[in-house]
């Protein structure tokens, strides 16, 4: 009896292996994929915004693009005030220490406040990423800052000390990055950009950290044939290590938010006041004006604890 169990255990195991979908690289086939069940019952996650611009910590987290690009005038007298004239951007990342950083402490705070899952912001539109990326040599936490793998330490605490699911950030585009500017030049007919950083970054943080929320932005008004997004998409679906766990949103590409991925963002702050036939998520925050944090903020700038719950009540609906 032993062994026909066994054998009859082995069969189903196979059957079962060999009835998974297999989702092709167009959107048709994986807007069909289901949201895994942890995140129908997950409701409540939490976003970090952490990087370079919280050296600064002015404005926002668009400090660079702010100060840089656009020359506004509130972030050219911030850094005339307190930076001396030959100093660029890429010199706060030494400043970017981390020192206070405890992954433990954080975990603990997160469980607490009744938390399902975080999302850590590994690389802004800075560019420089939280842990010791091959693609982006002496512009990560490894080789320059706090010389250390931030998000590394991040999903390690989360899973010795908690039971939060790990959801990490990525932006596709970077703001100064020149093959970015190159193939935006080109009208996005080259893609040097996405082949040579975006795309192995991404496999990177899939295969290393195994997160169970992938977070895209910042598609740099480029579409998502651009990014590869569906081909990167059908991967991770189908073969890659968090395939049957893995919640993606819809920030792949120009034209796809709200319309394709896993969840539906539609903008920041989203709250559709009606009933949405896909999942949804309203990522907003606490500060009214910025993502990051920012040392000249005042408490009227804070959402307060009433405002908080009717946003989380509405959400409900």
């Amino acid at each position: 009896m032993a062994a026909v169990s066994v054998c009859f255990f082995l069969f189903f195991s196979v059957l079962f292996c060999s009835s998974r979908a297999k989702f092709e690289p167009n959107w048709s086939s994986l807007d069909s994929r289901p949201l895994p069940e942890w995140f129908d019952q997950a409701k409540f996650g939490i976003f970090i915004h952490w990087g370079v611009f919280s050296v600064p910590s002015f404005g926002s987290e668009w400090f660079w693009w702010y100060w840089q690009k656009q020359k506004l005038q509130p972030y050219v007298d911030f850094m005339k005030k307190n930076y001396p004239p030959d100093f660029q951007y890429q010199d706060f990342a030494p400043q970017f220490t981390a020192e206070f950083f405890d992954a433990k402490e954080w975990t603990d705070i997160f469980a607490s406040s009744g938390a399902k899952y975080i999302v850590l912001t590994t690389k802004h539109h800075e560019g420089f990423t939280l842990w010791g990326s091959k693609n982006s040599w002496n512009w990560n936490s490894v080789d320059v800052g706090p010389k250390r793998d931030l998000v590394h330490e991040m999903a390690t605490a989360l899973r010795a000390n908690s039971d939060l699911r790990l959801g990490l950030y990525h932006s596709l585009f970077e703001w100064f990055n020149p093959l970015f500017e190159q193939d935006a030049a080109n009208v996005f007919k080259t893609n040097l950009f996405p082949t040579s950083k975006t795309l192995p970054e991404l496999y990177e943080l899939i295969t290393k950290y195994k997160p169970e929320v992938l977070w895209s932005d910042g598609d740099g008004d480029a579409p998502d044939s651009y990014w590869n997004s569906t081909g990167f998409l059908a991967w991770l679906y189908n073969d890659s290590p968090v395939r049957d766990t893995v919640v993606t949103n819809d920030r792949w590409g120009y034209g796809t938010i709200c319309k394709h991925g896993g969840f539906f963002t539609c903008s920041d702050r989203y709250l559709p006041g009606h009933l949405m036939k896909r999942k949804w998520e309203n990522c907003m925050t606490l500060d009214r004006k910025s993502w990051g944090y920012r040392r000249h903020a005042v408490l009227k700038d804070y959402m307060t604890i009433q405002e908080l719950v009717t946003v989380r009540e509405r959400d409900s609906l």
